[in-house]
């Protein structure tokens, strides 16, 4: 299993967004990266599913940053929408709005396009907790994931915001969950 180092669309998005990301850059670039490859592997994804998921894992979670809100989801399916507008890719609109508002869904995805969906939720939630869940890639895989793309704080950071969009919304701490 390759590790992909370098995505131009990646690449490119997270350099405009480089000042709005602040000291945050590194660290949801190198989570957005992790979960870019692990989809990819668990996707067994190729050509227009691997841009898909390059496009998906850089707006999954950007409406923290950009909208500077905790309740991202929407925030950050419509950012995607647009690019994919501005780059003439509306057909990709559906499965790119199911990957980003379906990511934190605890239970396994059953809608439409489950594959590219689901093998995103599953990369998404190893890597959130720290790669501790069940998921097939090979740990030596895991390893130099992470030796490429370190957490760099990234986990750090989910902690504070979380604390602190809770004392604001104490009845909604996790606006992103999905059942």
């Amino acid at each position: 299993m390759q590790i992909t180092q370098a995505h131009q669309t990646i690449d490119t998005l997270f350099e405009e967004w480089k000042a709005a990301l602040g000291r945050d850059y590194k660290a949801y670039r190198n989570h957005a990266y992790r979960v870019f490859n692990l989809a990819s592997v668990l996707a067994g994804a190729s050509g227009e599913d691997r841009e898909i998921l390059a496009v998906a894992a850089a707006f999954h979670d950007i409406g923290i940053w950009l909208d500077n809100t905790f309740d991202y989801l929407g925030p950050s399916v419509q950012r995607a929408l647009g690019y994919l507008s501005k780059t003439g890719r509306e057909k990709w609109g559906e499965q790119v709005t199911n990957i980003i508002a379906q990511h934190h869904k605890v239970f396994p995805w059953r809608g439409t396009e489950p594959k590219l969906v689901e093998a995103f939720r599953r990369a998404d939630w190893f890597d959130v907790c720290l790669f501790m869940l069940p998921t097939p890639p090979a740990p030596s895989f895991n390893r130099r994931l992470l030796s490429i793309f370190p957490r760099s704080g990234f986990h750090g950071r989910l902690i504070a915001l979380t604390f602190a969009w809770s004392r604001g919304h104490p009845l909604n701490p996790l606006p992103m969950l999905r059942w």
